[in-house]
């Protein structure tokens, strides 16, 4: 009878996942042509150990063997979410999960790990999460005082921090980050991309290994300047400046693609910073839409998977030109809904993870049709 229940609640699951998403009746071939489709798969994630539980999760990261590292608030857990911690204990559920957290390819809980610890400052605030082809993982904070970067080896081992907490020097410092957003790696290059961010206004690049300074722009590529910008207003002159580059990817063929999240655009660069084109999203919507941006899997890489946080959807648009072919999701807590989506990661089969802050609080993942 419990067996009977438990598939009575896994097929309709199934097949509000399959109304929400809008799955495809065939699978889609990786280097087809069309548009990717997605299912979401609600019974991914397994439970985690010791009534671990999520507060916000800021961000999502895959790395090369398709594990998938979570970075999550601990500090926002309210506290009838932490009541085993509590003196004495309110009940026996819960306890919150390490700042990170690593999963293999099927859900499973690897290890988690992460907190304030000797030798380095952990943030104020979890923000980013990104792990480079060498298996490091890099942290990201945009609190006030968040003004550095944080590199580890996969097991939580402290190994370089890129400024200090503290105070920004503004957007042209070649030591201090001003409250860091997005991180992103070149391989061959060996050199660490971020978004920063919050209070400075630019990408910047070091050096993966040593930490050492490469070079830095603004919005068009040009100089950043951290003077106060007008908000963003539909139909206006876009700004000159960055408003907050809260995400950054690279394409393989060396693309930089960065998510201007309050002035609802998407700008192009190429690696040296060279500026080449822009496109916009979402140009009525006032509140920053622009979350995230994963770049597909297929071997021209043709689709960008918009996040966007204001209107709960994903977006799937052409690489070349920012045009939207395709969308799925809606505001909600349903399997395939969104609450706060902040961030999005994809793996080697073209599976899409997401993770919600605010009052969303998870990672979903969503299968490829």
């Amino acid at each position: 009878m419990k067996q009977n229940k438990l598939s009575a609640v896994v097929a309709a699951l199934a097949a509000a996942a399959a109304i929400v998403i809008g799955c495809a009746q065939q699978p889609m071939q990786a280097d087809s042509g069309a548009v990717p489709r997605y299912q979401v798969d609600p019974l991914w994630m397994k439970p985690m150990p010791e009534n671990w539980i999520f507060g916000q999760v800021s961000s999502v990261a895959v790395d090369e063997r398709d594990h998938v590292f979570v970075l999550h608030r601990p500090n926002t857990l309210h506290a009838d979410e932490k009541g085993r911690n509590q003196n004495p204990p309110t009940n026996r559920c819960c306890v919150s999960a390490p700042p990170v957290i690593e999963y293999d390819a099927n859900g499973n809980t690897v290890r988690g790990w992460g907190g304030p610890g000797q030798g380095y400052d952990w943030p104020a605030q979890e923000h980013g999460i990104h792990v480079d082809h060498q298996g490091h993982v890099w942290i990201s904070g945009n609190d006030a005082k968040d003004h550095h970067l944080l590199k580890f080896t996969r097991e939580g081992k402290f190994l370089l921090q890129i400024g200090k907490p503290g105070k920004s020097e503004g957007s042209n410092s070649r030591t201090q980050l001003g409250s860091p957003a997005a991180i992103e790696s070149d391989a061959g290059a060996n050199e660490i991309y971020v978004g920063d961010g919050y209070t400075n206004k630019r990408v910047i690049v070091f050096d993966a290994t040593t930490g050492a300074y490469k070079r830095h722009w603004g919005a068009y590529g040009a100089v950043p300047d951290d003077g106060k910008q007008p908000p963003y207003k539909p139909g206006a002159t876009p700004s000159k400046q960055f408003g907050n580059p809260h995400c950054v990817r690279r394409s393989r063929d060396g693309l930089i693609y960065v998510c201007d999240r309050p002035n609802n655009r998407i700008q192009v660069f190429e690696g040296s910073g060279k500026f080449l084109r822009e496109f916009f999203i979402e140009a009525q919507t006032l509140s920053g839409p622009l979350a995230d941006i994963a770049i597909s899997r297929d071997a021209q890489q043709r689709f960008l998977m918009v996040a966007d946080g204001s209107n709960s959807e994903v977006y799937i648009l052409a690489r070349e030109d920012g045009k939207k072919l395709g969308a799925f999701g809606r505001p909600g807590r349903q399997p395939g809904e969104f609450r706060n989506i902040h961030n999005i990661a994809i793996d080697s089969k073209g599976n899409l993870y997401t993770a919600e802050a605010g009052f969303g609080r998870r990672v979903q993942r969503f299968t490829l049709q």
